[in-house]
């Protein structure tokens, strides 16, 4: 669905990236300058904390009632609002569920 809403989009599983660490993720969206988009909200606010320097980390946050979990749909729709607000995202850990509207 981000695709088809025109957002260029490499997974982890693309990029051999599948079951490495966090911390080899976010080095590779740092050096292709790709904005991270995660549930791993924890781990990687963390890596936030201890090194800002990133292109941008959105945080899909799963709630304790999985009925109020964001979609792809709605993912997609949260991500078009951030960019109509026009934030910057450069070393921003964002949490996307928050522009959901």
């Amino acid at each position: 669905m981000l695709r088809n809403a025109g957002h260029d989009v490499k997974t982890v599983n693309e990029i051999g990236l599948s079951g490495e660490t966090d911390e080899l993720v976010l080095e590779y969206a740092r050096v292709e300058n790709r904005i991270l988009l995660t549930h791993n909200c924890d781990d990687f606010e963390v890596l936030h904390e201890f090194n800002p320097n990133h292109p941008g980390i959105l945080a899909i946050y799963n709630n304790d009632d999985h009925t109020k979990d964001m979609s792809n749909k709605i993912i997609v729709r949260a991500i078009a609002n951030l960019e109509l607000a026009n934030i910057p995202l450069a070393n921003q850990f964002i949490p996307l569920n928050q522009w959901n509207y």
